[in-house]
């Protein structure tokens, strides 16, 4: 592999790819990425057309094992995209391919086309750092973050995409990451959350668990913002400072 793209390249190489990333996001996958070295391991769960995989790619070192955990069953691809559409996934599938080839990462990825909980068994051992953006319903996204981030290694980090903006994935973290003393949040680009797998003490524990309550006034807003969308209601998501007709992300 040539040597890795600078990051304004990379964000170039991938505008034009369909997917939700903000540029912040980008860095931090850019970053994390980068900061591993051969023989460590990237998975991903949620790829749908391989616009943060080509970040993750790119940005990481030769010898860095990357699993995209995918089932491009056509579901869960938005609010209004909820259930699965095989000829919509099988497209999904081809443009996800076609992009990773675009890019020169094609074949620095194992694809597992399963459903996340399928796809447990297909990849052993440690994950030195895992990017959750699958299904965002209450019980898939528990048992990524629970089943997934089991796997993660000490030191490791997990970082959750739409964390304090879809109502599913905001309950699963207050039901797993919360409260746990195994999980430090790091911080967040805009709805994209970082954890640090740690083992945390008790004065770390309370500590950790209010910067998490810090961020719902910003989970609240983004609700707000959803449903004046849903009705309509544009020029009032504009006050919320929310300028585009998209999802707060």
């Amino acid at each position: 592999m040539p040597d890795r793209l600078a990051f304004d390249d990379v964000l170039a190489q991938v505008a034009s790819v369909e997917g939700w990333m903000t540029d912040d996001q980008a860095r931090r996958l850019y970053d994390r990425s980068s900061d591993l070295g051969a023989g460590t391991r990237i998975v991903e769960i949620g790829s749908f057309r391989g616009r943060s995989l080509v970040v993750l790619a790119s940005a990481a070192e030769n010898g860095v094992e990357i699993v995209s955990i995918d089932p491009h069953a056509g579901s869960d691809r938005g609010p209004q995209e909820i259930e699965a559409d095989q000829d919509r996934g099988d497209d999904d599938h081809s443009v996800y391919n076609r992009n990773l080839t675009d890019a020169g990462v094609r074949d620095r990825i194992t694809h597992v086309r399963k459903m996340s909980d399928d796809a447990l068994a297909d990849v052993e051992g440690e994950i030195d750092l895992l990017y959750i953006d699958g299904a965002h319903r209450l019980a898939p996204a528990r048992a990524d973050i629970a089943d997934w981030g089991d796997r993660v290694s000490g030191g490791g980090i997990m970082l959750i995409h739409d964390s304090f903006s879809s109502i599913g994935v905001t309950l699963a973290l207050i039901s797993t990451t919360f409260l746990s003393g195994k999980w430090r949040y790091v911080g967040r680009s805009q709805s994209m959350a970082e954890y640090r797998r740690e083992r945390l003490d008790g004065v770390q524990r309370v500590t950790n668990v209010m910067r998490q309550v810090g961020q719902l006034p910003w989970f609240v807003r983004n609700v707000i913002i959803k449903v004046l969308l849903t009705a309509k209601l544009y020029p009032l998501t504009r006050i919320l400072g929310h300028t585009t007709k998209d999802w707060p992300y």
